[in-house]
């Protein structure tokens, strides 16, 4: 990504008013965020309505000094490789296109081909007990040993163990954390986080200089989710982040995975409580290659459907808006496959989301 290119993409997405639903109409209609702003205002607000056009002639206060610093941070030298990945961009995460609301941007530090290696995230309690830590440990390295990429959060507790466990194993680790790529959160992992750009990756999908709100954490908790073929919880309590990352693992169709532990435990609630739901109990490495039906090493993830299968798609939506359960109806598949599906229709141009998560394909000709 050229510095012009990184420019209109940060103008895009720091305009008032422009959120991931509104950016994603944009770019279906117009193709790439440098056509939006050759567009016309009268263009903008067919797509995205009075507002949001009004916000988009105006650049973003913002905009120059972020560009800046985000050009320079890509640029510095240093001794791991730095990256801006868009939506569309050709080694964008196929996980991630199967969900239902794939990142626009995704900032990157080191090895970013890690992005598509099949991954199991281990996720758990901030607070946890060293069992707990030695559990997420010890589990982590033998999933990298067996080649899967371990993804988790970079917090303090179960998260960290993780990471440290699967840096010891070639499948290595995905930090994805909740604050610009320049800031160093928690202080306490600084040095966890200096191991993992030089042999994993760290993600985020905020710009450089985004603190650590908490409104940040569970949206990047659908990340975790995303880029893994199944979550596992290792300790957590009944109101809890990691019991949102399994949750979100379950809408996006993959698997949950808990390890049990003592009734009287209110670190062990959480878990018992996905048990119950259906969730895998795990006590071993292999419980989770087994359910995932592979015995030592990891399978690619499925190649993108044919252009035949998406030519079928459109047949199946017709002429005239539908919803998504309908198209699941029509169609026989999934709501994560459709909604991967849907959003490359989309991209392309062929058609377009209606308010009340309705589809439609668009006119050509």
């Amino acid at each position: 990504m050229d510095r012009d290119e990184l420019g209109s993409w940060l103008r895009l997405l720091e305009t008032p008013g422009v959120g991931r639903e509104s950016a994603r109409r944009l770019l279906a209609a117009f193709g790439s965020p440098e056509a939006v702003f050759a567009a016309k205002s009268g263009a903008w607000h067919s797509v995205v309505g009075a507002p949001i056009a009004a916000a988009l002639a105006q650049v973003p206060e913002r905009w120059e000094v972020l560009l800046h610093s985000t050009w320079d941070w890509l640029v510095a030298p240093g001794d791991t490789p730095r990256g801006v990945l868009a939506l569309g961009d050709g080694d964008y995460p196929d996980a991630l296109l199967q969900t239902a609301d794939p990142p626009l941007l995704l900032y990157l530090n080191g090895h970013r081909e890690l992005l598509n290696r099949p991954g199991i995230a281990i996720v758990g309690s901030r607070s946890a007990s060293p069992q707990g830590c030695d559990n997420a440990r010890g589990l982590a390295r033998e999933l990298s040993q067996a080649g899967w990429c371990i993804v988790s959060g970079l917090a303090l507790g179960i998260d960290g163990a993780a990471h440290e466990g699967a840096l010891l194993g070639p499948g290595s680790t995905i930090a994805v954390v909740g604050t610009g790529l320049d800031s160093d959160y928690p202080k306490r992992h600084q040095k966890l986080a200096r191991r993992i750009a030089h042999d994993g990756l760290l993600v985020s999908e905020y710009p450089l200089g985004t603190a650590p709100l908490a409104g940040n954490f569970p949206q990047r908790n659908r990340l975790i989710a995303g880029l893994t073929r199944g979550t596992l919880v290792v300790e957590a309590a009944l109101q809890s982040g990691s019991l949102i990352t399994a949750r979100l693992a379950a809408e996006a169709g993959r698997e949950v995975f808990a390890i049990p532990g003592s009734i009287h435990a209110s670190l062990s609630r959480g878990c018992h409580q996905l048990i119950q739901q259906g969730a895998k109990l795990v006590a071993t490495a292999q419980d989770i290659l087994d359910e995932l039906h592979h015995e030592s090493r990891p399978r690619a993830l499925a190649p993108p459907a044919p252009v035949a299968a998406e030519s079928s798609l459109l047949q199946a939506l017709g002429h005239d808006p539908v919803s998504l359960d309908a198209l699941m109806a029509r169609t026989g598949e999934d709501a994560a496959h459709l909604n991967a599906r849907l959003l490359e229709l989309e991209l392309e141009g062929q058609i377009q989301r209606l308010p009340g998560q309705l589809f439609q394909r668009r006119a050509t000709g």
